[in-house]
């Protein structure tokens, strides 16, 4: 086909588009904008940054940077809890070019060391809180980054040999913003998140700066959010719903007020509700039901509620009706993944009718269900009726806020991406409105108090035990977390005790705490297939019953 030229001269829209609809430009503005109005607050310390205070911060840090030579397309990773150096560290290496990492704090030192190795980063920040775990961490890894950085040291705990405070490492740096000195483009990758994998590598998952710029708009058009809100996110800001969901990327680039909730508690949250007139409150469902009960055994005026947005599992219609009736009339419900933000959501006025659903596409993105094949993946246009009842597997187009990528894993990245459409592995089932209802998953990943878990990685732990012959793991119901992890041993040595295996697992460090077995059985096989394979599928129906009749034992 022979295309027309432009009708136009677009050149200078291409270049200014391209090269300055950034992220970093963004937040830029809102310093100019509001530089004495509050973007970030820390109520434990009681410290507040204006917009111009928060970007003398991050140039002092980017200039530090700048001084151990890292530059474009050199990797700084965080393993942050949600502290202000979280936040330093968003906006800060984009001053040098520089891609930041999110890892998550709670991971074991073997997790770490992989990812480490994976990632090589020229500097490593973490939170005073996993000291230990970094320690550890350190010495396991065959890649020595260049620069360790402990941050937010509340407990004054002492160094490491060969790290540095975040505070000694800014000091005495320039306040001014630092020559950008690299070229700029809307393509180039900014962030790298980190979701759950089978092994104990995870999946990194590259954003690009206009991701970060649409991803902050998705979140801006929805709520609707502007200058004169005041945010706060409930669960961790390392998450993709953390920081991209009412945390640092749209707060930030609106030119909004962040509070940092430093770990979740029901009555602080609704303190600091009622204390900074928070206007819109984001965090999981199991954290909606705790606001819920404290606010009615000792009520705070939390009035200035405009929203609570929640994400991670489908809210149930009474428990829905319950949050509106308690905490606000306007309750947000997203769906998405780390790879791709929130792709569907409930607005106010779809609740409590579709409790339960996941909803409809955002306004940029399209949710469909497809049909399932043993040997190959649908086409995206391979649709199940919509009758709210043939089940499917979820795919998701979503071509502003994903890059259709894994960092150094072309594998995944096959298995997941297909012709502008991410394969979920969730199942679920949809209507004549496009309203989609997840009722489970392809695969075995558990989902844990919000962290995505998977068994094989689990079982892999477990094996290394050499008094344990084999091992499975599954999800068993668990009020407090969703789904807690079962594990059933095939023992090796005959005099081998539950006690034995926590202990394992506890000493391990390729083990989190989150990904702990709190349950176990011991058994002499396991349900596999004819060519040997584990029938997860099969140990989980088999796992519910055993919890009820009390054959799966605590520690």
């Amino acid at each position: 086909m022979t295309y027309k030229p432009a009708t136009y001269d677009a050149q200078m829209f291409i270049d200014t588009f391209e090269h300055e609809y950034t992220w970093l430009n963004g937040f830029m503005r809102n310093v100019r904008r509001y530089g004495n109005k509050p973007a970030l607050i820390d109520p434990s310390t009681e410290t507040t940054w204006t917009y111009k205070e928060l970007d003398e911060e991050c140039n002092m840090f980017a200039h530090a940077l700048k001084e151990d030579n890292v530059g474009k397309n050199d990797v700084v990773m965080s393993i942050l809890n949600n502290c202000p150096e979280f936040c330093f560290t968003y906006i800060a290496p984009r001053k040098v070019g520089a891609i930041i990492t999110l890892a998550n704090f709670k991971l074991s030192p073997g997790e770490l060391a992989r990812l480490i190795e994976h990632n090589e980063p020229k500097i490593v920040l973490y939170c005073a809180e996993i000291r230990d775990t970094i320690v550890e961490a350190e010495k396991l890894s065959a890649y020595k980054p260049l620069r360790w950085i402990m941050c937010d040291n509340l407990d004054g705990l002492d160094l490491p040999l060969g790290h540095i405070h975040y505070k000694d490492y800014v000091a005495n740096h320039s306040t001014e913003v630092p020559a950008m000195d690299f070229p700029h483009h809307i393509y180039d990758e900014v962030i790298r998140m980190c979701t759950s994998g089978t092994s104990a590598l995870p999946k990194n998952v590259p954003l690009n700066d206009i991701n970060e710029v649409l991803s902050a708009h998705d979140a801006i058009m929805h709520y609707p959010l502007n200058c004169k809100d005041v945010c706060m996110n409930m669960t961790p800001l390392f998450h993709r719903g953390g920081s991209h969901s009412g945390g640092t990327c749209p707060t930030f680039y609106i030119g909004a007020c962040l509070i940092l909730l430093r770990a979740f508690s029901p009555r602080v949250t609704l303190n600091y509700v009622e204390k900074y007139k928070i206007t819109f409150l984001t965090g999981s469902p199991s954290s909606l039901e705790l606001l819920a009960r404290t606010q009615e055994r000792d009520p705070q005026d939390i009035s200035t509620l405009k929203g609570l947005v929640t994400m991670g599992a489908p809210l149930e219609k009474a428990a829905c009706e319950r949050f509106l009736e308690i905490l606000t009339p306007n309750i947000f419900n997203g769906y998405g993944t780390t790879e791709t933000f929130w792709n569907s959501f409930l607005r106010p006025y779809d609740l409590p009718e579709y409790a339960g659903a996941v909803g409809g596409s955002c306004t940029d993105d399209e949710v469909r269900v497809v049909k399932i094949y043993e040997d190959r993946k649908a086409e995206p246009d391979d649709l199940v009726p919509m009758d709210n009842e043939t089940v499917g597997e979820v795919i998701l187009y979503c071509p502003s806020k994903t890059t259709y990528s894994y960092y150094k894993n072309p594998e995944e990245q096959a298995a997941k991406f297909y012709k502008g459409w991410m394969y979920t592995n969730d199942l679920g089932f949809w209507d004549e409105n496009l309203y989609v209802t997840i009722n489970g998953r392809k695969d075995d990943m558990i989902v844990s108090a919000g962290e995505n878990i998977y068994p094989t990685q689990v079982e892999e732990a477990i094996n290394e035990f050499d008094r344990v012959a084999d091992c499975m793991v599954t999800a068993v119901p668990d009020a407090t977390r969703g789904q807690a992890i079962a594990a059933y041993i095939v023992p090796k040595d005959e005099n081998l005790t539950i006690r034995d295996v926590f202990d394992f697992c506890l000493e391990t460090p390729m083990l989190s705490a989150y990904k702990r077995p709190r349950w176990y059985k011991f058994v002499d096989s396991l349900p596999m297939t004819a060519t040997g394979k584990k029938m997860h599928y099969a140990l989980k129906a088999q796992a519910a019953k055993d919890l009820e009749a009390g054959e799966l034992k605590r520690k």
